[in-house]
């Protein structure tokens, strides 16, 4: 009788297959070139791609090229003057006409106007992120005056200051105050409630809570209402100047535009509206590119 409780012998383990083994090897740097597409220097082309302004420029110049091939191929100097004439008739303006002084009788009113606009926008906005009546007056008033064209309010502006600057910067308050007024309340009520907690733990209350923590954190929507607000008020001034112009006899860039529409010189009239562009291109390429500059770009706020 065999015996089942004699163990049986183990089965020798197979062996294990050995591993391949991966052959080492080092990869030479050359001694010419730098390492790594960062380190790589600029090519002059791309350094001046770089350049904004250049970019930029050169832009403008496609399009002066563009203006002056479509005015030689209509023919037609009453109609369409090229960009050279365009150009001798500014510089004969500036010379002879007195543009710039003209000019900056439209910016002196248009200053004007803006600040007052600026300061009303903010005492609203404040009232308005302080109290619910505030919110909803504000509400209100943008709702009713928003929607309204500034410069169907010129009638009025003459009839209750008459003829002058001030029926202007009555005009300009209202094309500028209702817009950034929209964009700063907007930011105000984006701000995050980490920072409003933040600004009350510090004892902020009224006018410092708003100057201290809702500004610095909503300025990027407060910065792009003031150019809103800026395009309306120089839009709003060059047309309401035009009938100024034709009642008072006196003005600025938008007389001077009038002035020589009627006497058949487009050449000129072009330049005044060259004018009134370079002018917007030197605002929002200085001015608010320098404000944005040293605010929201140096507080990390945009990229």
């Amino acid at each position: 009788m065999t015996d089942l409780s004699i163990a049986r012998a183990p089965r020798p383990a197979a062996p294990r297959p050995t591993p391949p083994i991966r052959p080492e090897y080092e990869r030479g740097v050359a001694a010419t070139g730098a390492i790594g597409d960062v380190a790589r220097p600029l090519s002059p082309w791309e350094r001046l791609a770089n350049v904004t302004a250049l970019r930029r420029a050169l832009l403008l110049a496609v399009v002066a090229a563009i203006w002056q091939a479509a005015a030689l191929w209509q023919d037609n100097p009453l109609m369409f003057p090229t960009f050279t004439a365009t150009a001798a008739a500014l510089w004969d303006a500036v010379l002879r006409d007195n543009l710039l002084s003209m000019a900056w009788v439209s910016l002196s009113i248009l200053l004007k106007g803006y600040a007052i606009a600026v300061v009303l926008a903010i005492g609203l906005t404040t009232l308005a992120v302080s109290t619910r009546i505030g919110d909803d007056l504000l509400s209100t008033l943008t709702s009713m005056f928003n929607p309204l064209p500034a410069i169907a309010l010129l009638p009025l502006a003459m009839l209750w200051f008459g003829l002058g600057a001030v029926s202007l910067t009555f005009v300009l308050v209202h094309a500028v105050l209702w817009p950034l007024a929209l964009n700063t309340h907007a930011g105000f009520t984006a701000v995050s409630e980490t920072l409003r907690m933040a600004g009350r733990n510090y004892g902020l209350r009224g006018p410092r809570y708003v100057l201290a923590v809702l500004i610095p954190a909503a300025f990027p929507a407060i910065l792009t209402g003031l150019k809103v607000g800026w395009a309306f008020a120089w839009r709003t001034l060059i047309a309401a100047e035009l009938v100024f112009g034709v009642s008072s006899g006196k003005g600025g860039l938008g007389w001077f535009i009038f002035q020589n529409r009627n006497e058949l010189y487009t050449d000129k009239v072009f330049a005044g509206l060259a004018s009134v562009i370079l002018i917007g291109l030197l605002v929002e390429n200085v001015v608010f590119r320098w404000i944005e500059a040293h605010t929201v770009r140096a507080w990390g706020m945009v990229r």
